[in-house]
């Protein structure tokens, strides 16, 4: 038997994991007729075959690389090599990596599946525990940063389960609610066990009528939209009196976190950002009535680590447009000036741009450069170095107090960004 376990490129944890009883010829790519299927773009349709060439003593295999932007074995370039059990397969620099293993080293009691139960499609963990119980590792020789047990596959620590999902961690408290990382260990979701982000209403603001309306409008505008900018929407429950949604785990980082880390990023990096932006708020202002996003500002922008593409988070503000006039929801510096009355349109997630821009370019909080020019205050972005007049005419016209005077589509900012490269 041969296991194929993607893993997570910055902690080499599992994400997901293929069992593969009797088979010779493994194939993996993008296309929906190999046995591993990777819908990244740096992977080829067809990039690579796992072939076996001899049979004796559990087996010897080689990898065969047929991809356009290359297979890396661990780390060294490669077009048709004898491949090693631990091998590590990175599809492309940069892209998703999976650990190459034979029966010989997967552990035993991974293997114990009743008799009948073909084990092909699933994971270690749910081999050993198909209820998906809540269970800790005792296991020694664990990172502290590991989240599942180098030996036997399982959650080193379970803080508590919920309906069939595992809790491995906290990733954030706000004042709607905590989210959660997630396992999915008895593969509900997706057929085969899966991490996610678990998102859990506060009870306080559970006794608020419209923080439950927010809290359910995010989990019905996800489960009915379909973009690869957007997190994908898995469940949404009731449990114990608490609201649940569950939804895809973005591995990223977004761009207010990463401008503090990092610093200001040169002009053409946030420009490229901002388009990509802007096709993900074409899709959502294309909906049939159109969805205005409302809350667009630099934390809500997620980078993907494999790809350098953007994915919008945070849809619990999302509005259809001709609705009536409501709540006034949006982050100071970003928020358009309709917005902030209770009457966005479409235009105002675009004026989000503008500052968005500036701050990615400066590293600084766009009300540095918000100064009264005239009856209105406008942003200023005339002394900014890296700003070219061309850039500077386009973040001026995006954030005109008034929606008419601005870019009336994403498509059209989209295009005036290219053009500022």
């Amino acid at each position: 038997m041969v296991t194929l376990t993607l893993l997570e490129p910055q902690q080499k944890t599992p994400l997901k994991q293929w069992c593969f009883e009797n088979s010779t010829v493994i194939r993996i790519g993008r296309a929906a007729d190999n046995h591993v299927i990777l819908t990244d773009s740096l992977v080829s349709r067809h990039h690579l075959e796992i072939r076996q060439i001899s049979s004796a003593g559990g087996g010897s295999w080689q990898v065969i690389s047929k991809g356009t932007n290359g297979t890396f074995l661990n780390g060294v370039l490669v077009i048709q090599d004898s491949l090693p059990n631990n091998a590590l397969l990175q599809l492309a620099q940069g892209g998703p990596i999976i650990q190459f293993q034979t029966q010989e080293t997967i552990p035993p009691e991974w293997k114990s599946v009743a008799a009948g139960d073909s084990p092909i499609g699933k994971s270690s963990l749910e081999l050993n525990n198909p209820a998906g119980l809540a269970v800790t590792c005792s296991h020694e020789g664990n990172s502290p940063q590991n989240l599942f047990c180098i030996h036997c596959g399982q959650p080193l620590s379970v803080i508590q389960t919920i309906r069939h999902y595992q809790v491995l961690r906290t990733l954030g408290q706000g004042g709607m609610g905590t989210t959660y990382l997630a396992w999915d260990a008895a593969g509900v979701i997706a057929g085969h066990p899966k991490l996610l982000v678990l998102k859990q209403m506060n009870a306080d603001m559970a006794r608020i009528a419209k923080a439950q309306e927010l809290f359910e409008r995010e989990a019905y505008t996800l489960k009915s939209l379909n973009h690869p900018g957007i997190p994908q929407y898995y469940d949404f429950f009731v449990e114990g009196g608490k609201k649940y949604l569950a939804m895809e785990l973005v591995h990223g980082q977004d761009l207010e976190k990463r401008i503090y880390a990092t610093g200001p990023v040169i002009p053409s990096q946030a420009i490229a950002w901002m388009i990509q932006t802007c096709e993900i708020l074409d899709y959502l202002h294309s909906q049939e009535p159109p969805l205005i996003h409302r809350d667009i500002k630099p934390a809500n922008l997620m980078v993907r680590t494999a790809n350098n593409q953007i994915a919008v988070l945070d849809f619990g503000a999302v509005k259809e447009i001709g609705t009536t006039p409501g709540t006034r929801i949006g982050a100071e510096g970003y928020c358009a000036p309709e917005q902030e009355r209770g009457q966005p349109l479409t235009q105002s997630d675009l004026y989000a741009i503008g500052p968005t821009l500036i701050f990615l370019i400066t590293g600084d909080s766009p009300f540095k450069f918000y100064r009264q020019k005239g009856r209105a205050f406008r942003f200023d972005v005339s002394k900014i170095p890296t700003v070219t007049p061309k850039l500077k005419d386009l973040i001026d016209r995006v954030t005109e107090p008034l929606p008419r005077d601005r870019f009336q589509s994403a498509k059209e900012l989209a295009a005036a960004l290219a053009a500022c490269k």
